[in-house]
């Protein structure tokens, strides 16, 4: 029996959740571009679902921090400026130095254990080609990393700026080369907690998240050139 936050488009049933992780799919992998409009009409279109259920969905999205609404203009995929991407990776860098600062070396055996389990579903998605998987490895990944550091509000707040920064995250996702690189780095940082140098380990949380962040400020650059 259908609920009432339910809708059957070819079998599948959806509601707002499920409309907004559709979303959420199409802006990671680049089927929808930083600046593109979302309107309730075209979700209607292609999900068959009610207005209220598309209206929440777009909220959904923009508490996820992926979508803008501005008055008068509707909807939009978050799209970042040079210094809008500069400002939010100033704070991630922060944010994570700290928490990687914090972490008690040699990190428990446990703890390096789950590591080692989610860096390899991690590559394993990475050579096949599954995105999704690739998307959500990752980010468990640098969660139960932080995770270590015992202070749960600044795991939240790093959280918080990995979704911010999510276009600009997104942007590599379309190069294997670059996804390889960024797998080698978590291995590094497994390789860090058997250690007893937090600077290390710290400084390498940074250097990181540099190559997304130039790729798209290039992207950025690239396209103000275009216009």
């Amino acid at each position: 029996m259908q609920t009432l936050n339910e809708s059957r488009e070819d079998g599948i049933e959806h509601d707002d959740l499920s409309i907004a992780r559709a979303l959420e799919e199409d802006i990671i992998f680049g089927r929808l571009a930083p600046g593109t409009r979302l309107t309730e009409d075209t979700l209607l279109a292609r999900f068959h679902v009610t207005r209220h259920f598309a209206r929440q969905a777009i909220v959904q999205l923009e508490t996820m921090g992926i979508v803008v609404r501005e008055r008068n203009k509707g909807a939009t995929v978050r799209s970042l400026t040079a210094r809008q991407v500069q400002e939010i990776y100033d704070v991630r860098e922060l944010l994570q130095r700290q928490a990687a600062l914090w972490i008690k070396l040699p990190a428990p055996e446990a703890l390096i254990e789950e590591l080692l389990a989610l860096h390899e579903e991690h590559g394993r998605h990475i050579e096949s080609g599954y995105l999704r998987g690739v998307h959500e490895a990752n980010d468990k990944f640098h969660l139960t990393l932080f995770g270590a550091c015992g202070n749960a509000h600044l795991v939240q707040s790093i959280e918080l700026y990995m979704r911010l920064s999510l276009p600009v995250r997104a942007n590599s996702m379309s190069s294997k080369e670059s996804l390889r690189i960024s797998h080698e780095h978590h291995r590094l940082m497994i390789e860090m907690l058997r250690g007893g140098d937090n600077w290390v380990l710290a400084q390498l949380c940074v250097d990181h998240l540099q190559p997304s962040k130039k790729r798209y400020l290039a992207y950025v650059g690239e396209n103000d050139r275009v216009a």
